[in-house]
């Protein structure tokens, strides 16, 4: 267990930075090699489309990054409790995580007492839950709208570029072998396999974003909580899938759509912990 706690709280440090540093390359790659070779000449007929291309992408990205910040500046934990509190009779005794009661958990990697407690995020470096849940879910759905973008403009940066058609299928699926072993024979340079890797890495993002994403609008929908779900306890929940919903999102979900800005009222510790069990 001590070699697991240590992997995780490891992986809670190396995630963030990773983040980050995929973060800055989408944007070098962006605006120093797709946007000057899609778009080579700005000031003819094409100003329009080069000028779209950069609010899109600024405006996925400043979404993404925003989200990410607003969950990290909004912790789902409890003010009330500040001491290591005794694990519940009934605790699973999980690796990252105890549970107490009242929808409350203890979480090893935070250390400290989370309410409605979903998951711990490794990217943001602490838990999801009560206050940040509509943070964490838009910060997932502009990661996965940013990264397919940028895989669609990668491709169409490796078409102009390097005259490759990906009109068959299977063009896109042998790309990453054919390139590997182009680059050993030394038949392309490091920054063009790089550009490759970066096209699946931009795809498994996105995929697996979007994928998370949909999975948690469906537990928020039904007032359930990952955790709740792993121990296989059902919620008597009477509110219906809009009450639910809005609990989550605010009243002012439209704006939460396109800006990252506090949209939902922060209750206090004690009423959020009654709502559970």
């Amino acid at each position: 267990m001590f070699t697991r706690m240590l992997k995780l709280r490891l992986l809670n440090a190396v995630a963030p930075a990773y983040f980050f540093m995929a973060t800055a390359v989408t944007f070098i790659l962006h605006f120093c090699f797709f946007i000057p070779t899609i778009f080579p000449n700005p000031d003819t007929s094409l100003r329009g489309s080069t000028t779209l291309h950069t609010v899109v992408f600024l405006f996925l990205m400043f979404n993404a990054l925003g989200n990410y910040i607003m969950t990290i500046k909004y912790p789902a934990e409890s003010a009330n409790e500040t001491a290591v509190p005794v694990c519940s009779p009934h605790c699973s005794d999980k690796v990252d995580a105890h549970y107490l009661l009242n929808g409350r958990h203890f979480c090893k990697l935070c250390k400290k007492v989370i309410l409605k407690r979903d998951h711990h995020c490794f990217f943001t470096g602490n838990c999801i839950g009560n206050k940040n849940m509509r943070y964490f879910i838009m910060f997932c759905i502009y990661t996965s709208c940013t990264c397919l973008y940028s895989l669609v403009l990668g491709v169409a940066f490796l078409t102009v570029e390097y005259s490759i058609s990906f009109e068959n299928p299977l063009t896109f699926l042998t790309l990453l072998p054919l390139s590997t072993g182009y680059f050993f024979m030394g038949t392309i340079s490091g920054l063009q396999l790089f550009l490759v890797l970066m096209l699946y890495v931009w795809l498994g993002i996105g995929l697996v974003c979007a994928g998370f994403c949909c999975q948690q609008v469906l537990l928020v929908a039904r007032g359930q909580t990952w955790c709740q779900m792993q121990r296989g306890q059902l919620v008597e929940n009477s509110s219906p899938w809009k009450t639910n919903l809005k609990d989550v999102f605010g009243t002012r979900w439209i704006l939460g759509l396109i800006l990252p800005v506090q949209t939902v009222e922060t209750f206090s510790d004690d009423t959020d912990a009654n709502k559970q069990d």
